[in-house]
């Protein structure tokens, strides 16, 4: 197929990155400046080798974390070190949990000496600027309102926390912290027939500042469902309408197949995937619901 922004996004870019997350960037830098495709292919596997390492420990990372900061999800801040916590991951598995929990996360790889945290954070509450607030504590930090990082003093580090979350307590404990999803239009499955998908991409490239329009389709019959992944991780549906027909993945999904009732409200993206050796459409599923 074509290589086009999300090929870049979510498969070349992870693999390139993840050399530096689980040692360091040289086999990426020699993938991209050698002339030998048959190098290149061999650097190539060592990336995917890496890449999966790095799967590895994010989600060991995540699910020993998850459990930690599970019992303090009330809190507006959400803040968890370790000692086994490697540098590469911590600001992937904050993100993923800034985006579970909806409060902004920081990870935190502990040592006797010095310290390293990542920051993931929501709208409501400029992580940078927070930092900046806490500036006299630190010996580095940088990033913007989303996403950063630091390193602290072992020393400094309860009051950090202290200071820190009495931030985000003062600007966001009014506030009902929920994740919001703009949808772009309600419209049935049969839409998307024809030319539709290709008229989209039109909008492209896509990104945190020009997002994919998402749709809202009441009413759809679940056909079938069944967890795919590693770890079931991933939930993929058969969905009905009418005389419409879709393939359909909830990503990350925390939804057991038990309790997927058989007619759902959907919130979704269209995107390519291929089936059978085939190019086709399915539907992303950004949330779901029981049909009222």
């Amino acid at each position: 197929g074509e290589l086009d922004t999300e090929h870049i996004s979510w498969s070349l870019g992870p693999r390139l990155n993840a050399a530096g997350r689980v040692g360091n960037a040289v086999t990426s830098y020699r993938l991209l400046t050698t002339c030998s495709a048959e190098e290149a292919r061999a650097l190539a596997k060592e990336l995917e080798k890496k890449n999966a390492e790095r799967q590895r420990l994010t989600n060991e990372v995540l699910s020993k974390a998850r459990e930690k900061v599970a019992d303090k999800a009330y809190s507006p801040l959400l803040i968890e070190g370790d000692e086994s916590y490697p540098d590469g991951v911590i600001g992937l598995v904050a993100g993923k949990l800034a985006e579970e929990f909806y409060r902004p996360t920081v990870i935190l790889s502990l040592s006797s000496e010095v310290c390293r945290g990542s920051c993931r954070s929501i709208p409501e509450f400029n992580i940078l600027s927070a930092l900046e607030k806490c500036h006299d504590l630190l010996r580095s930090f940088g990033g913007h309102a989303f996403a950063a990082g630091f390193t602290v003093a072992r020393q400094n580090l309860p009051e950090l926390e202290q200071r820190i979350t009495g931030l985000a307590m003062s600007e966001l404990s009014h506030l009902d912290l929920r994740p919001k999803l703009v949808i772009d239009a309600e419209l049935p499955l049969s839409a998307f027939a024809g030319n539709t998908f290709n008229l989209i991409q039109r909008l492209s490239p896509f990104g945190q500042g020009n997002l994919k329009p998402a749709f809202l389709t009441r009413h759809v019959a679940v056909g079938e469902c069944q967890k795919l992944g590693n770890q079931g991780e991933h939930l993929q549906l058969k969905l009905k309408q009418g005389d419409v027909t879709w393939r359909a993945m909830h990503f990350d999904s925390r939804r057991a197949k038990e309790e997927i009732p058989s007619y759902i409200d959907i919130v979704y993206n269209l995107e390519k995937d291929w089936w059978n050796g085939e190019e086709v459409l399915r539907l992303n599923l950004l949330d779901f619901a029981p049909s009222s």
